[in-house]
């Protein structure tokens, strides 16, 4: 009889050794999983405000659309009249430079009539002839309206219509 009461008590500890060596694992695969679910969050938060962060750096486009402009081009060697109907949009880098040109408005507008009413059919008629007019634009902008002021910095000129008849 004492193998009958010594066997059972072996096979109950083999019990609880198996109990506790799952239990371990158990909770093993637990913290495994818990540790792998927060680094994902953590790269799911990263990875939202990422598309924020970069769309804080890149700043809005600020965009200043002028009435289109007609103007009489200089005589041609054939003495037909030739007119330029022209559009464009400034695209500005501040907004301090945006309300000093709705200030001026009146004064940017002769300056761009004059310099269009110099162009010549001929140049207007290639791409380099209105890239070229384009780099004049900027410049005929560049100075400040009055005394005091700085000056205007426009990024690009964008054309809306461009007519050569």
């Amino acid at each position: 009889m004492p193998t009958s009461t010594h066997t059972p008590k072996k096979s109950s500890r083999k019990w609880i050794v198996l109990l506790l060596v799952i239990v371990v694992i158990a909770c093993g695969a637990a913290g495994y999983a818990f540790w792998k679910l927060r680094a994902l969050s953590a790269s799911a938060a990263t990875q939202t405000s990422l598309p924020s962060a970069v769309s804080a750096e890149v700043p809005q486009p600020l965009f200043y659309p002028l009435e289109p402009f007609t103007v009489n081009l200089v005589d041609s060697p054939t003495q037909e009249e030739r007119v330029l109907y022209v559009g464009f949009t400034l695209r500005l880098n501040d907004r301090q430079t945006e309300e000093r040109i709705v200030r001026y408005l009146p004064a940017a507008r002769s300056r761009l009539l004059l310099l269009l009413s110099h162009q010549h059919q001929a140049e207007l008629q290639t791409e380099q002839g209105k890239i070229a007019l384009t780099a004049e634009l900027k410049a005929a902008l560049k100075p400040p309206f009055a005394p005091g002021l700085p000056e205007q910095e426009v990024a690009d000129i964008l054309y809306t219509t461009f007519i050569l008849r």
